[in-house]
């Protein structure tokens, strides 16, 4: 059967009213594959599915309904990923109700790359904005994809961090992929479909709704080694990702912050609850190792990543301007001609792999 027509066929199927991931599981483990199913006769379908389910699949599949969806499978860049492809990611047939069909919009070669989540409020500070950006841009130069969902607060600053290092970043949605949500993330959105990937189980056109989001936090924690949430108060919808986490058998972090913050309560409760407090990159990466490099890395016998051999690697550049002297934050933005914004930004990341030291005086040292 030609491709676009077995596409047609598994958006047939997933669009019939009622039937959702579990139950395309459950039928295609009876029958095979989506022809079998809507080839099978209602009694065999009403042994898996309910008698409303079974008669709309034997109604036979609304391919018109799917030509939008391979129209748009026609533009560059757009995938359609099904339990039967071999790019369907691994990680998430390890979860009790991985989705039938993952649409994704950019880089598909991401979801075969080691992952991290990084989730947190959409109200955030500051100050957890600029946490959740250097520890994902730290991550991502250690060769971690970021996981995230493209939220305000928290997400946008984890995929922001982690666009343009080695690891990239995977934004999973809770809309259909023709459609941006908030839509204040349209630009980031894009520099995602550029330089990493969006992801969505929900078809094109689906909008923004509540019960989408705690479904879409699954794949989140699915899809990742461990989730990092950065600040997060007691009813944060991340703390529902953390607890998919651990129920996923993945690993859990939690940022402390202060005792007064309420976005600070949600994390310090994942702490109590057995979750690794994080406050500096180590506290991940020692529970967090890759299998493999990524490319632009080195490793050692053990498999962990050493460096980047980037050529371009702007972190690596920096700690060559500053030498192995003491050097201060204006004679830094001199000799690096980067933004006051970019510099801090980066001597944070490296302060947060242990390669730089603040001194007194607001001065800086290399210290590897």
């Amino acid at each position: 059967m030609p491709l676009q027509d077995e596409q047609a066929l598994w958006i047939a199927l997933s669009r019939i009213p009622g039937l959702g991931s579990r139950g395309i599981c459950q039928l295609l483990q009876q029958f095979g594959e989506p022809a079998h199913i809507f080839a099978a006769k209602t009694a065999q379908l009403r042994d898996v599915v309910s008698d409303a389910v079974a008669d709309a699949i034997r109604a036979g599949p609304n391919l018109d309904d799917a030509a939008t969806t391979l129209q748009w499978l026609q533009q560059a860049g757009n995938h359609l990923i099904t339990l039967a492809d071999a790019e369907y990611p691994q990680a998430l047939l390890e979860i009790p109700d991985p989705p039938a069909l993952l649409y994704g919009k950019g880089q598909l070669a991401l979801l075969k790359r080691p992952a991290l989540a990084v989730v947190g409020s959409r109200n955030a500070t500051p100050q957890g904005i600029k946490n959740a950006e250097a520890f994902a841009r730290a991550l991502g130069q250690q060769g971690h994809c970021i996981v995230s969902g493209l939220a305000l607060g928290i997400d946008g600053a984890a995929h922001r961090g982690a666009l343009d290092t080695p690891g990239g970043t995977i934004a999973v949605v809770g809309t259909g992929l023709d459609i941006v949500y908030p839509s204040r993330h349209l630009a980031l959105a894009r520099q995602i479909v550029e330089h990493g990937l969006l992801l969505s189980e929900f078809p094109l056109g689906t909008p923004s709704r509540a019960a989408h989001f705690p479904q879409r936090n699954r794949l989140i924690s699915g899809l990742s080694r461990g989730c990092l949430v950065v600040e997060a108060n007691l009813h944060s919808g991340s703390l529902i990702t953390a607890r998919l986490a651990a129920e996923q058998g993945r690993e859990v972090f939690a940022m402390p912050g202060s005792i007064h913050s309420p976005l600070s309560k949600g994390c310090h409760q994942l702490i109590k609850q057995g979750a690794k407090l994080v406050d500096d990159l180590a506290d991940i990466l020692s529970e967090i190792r890759l299998n493999e490099p990524v490319a632009g890395t080195e490793v050692d016998t053990n498999g962990t990543v050493l460096a980047s051999n980037k050529v371009d690697d702007p972190g690596q550049q920096l700690l060559e301007i500053m030498g192995f002297d003491p050097i201060s934050l204006e004679a830094l933005l001199d000799s690096s001609g980067l933004t006051s914004d970019s510099l801090s930004a980066m001597l944070l990341v490296l302060e947060l792999e242990s390669k730089v030291a603040t001194l007194p005086g607001g001065r800086y040292q290399r210290i590897t």
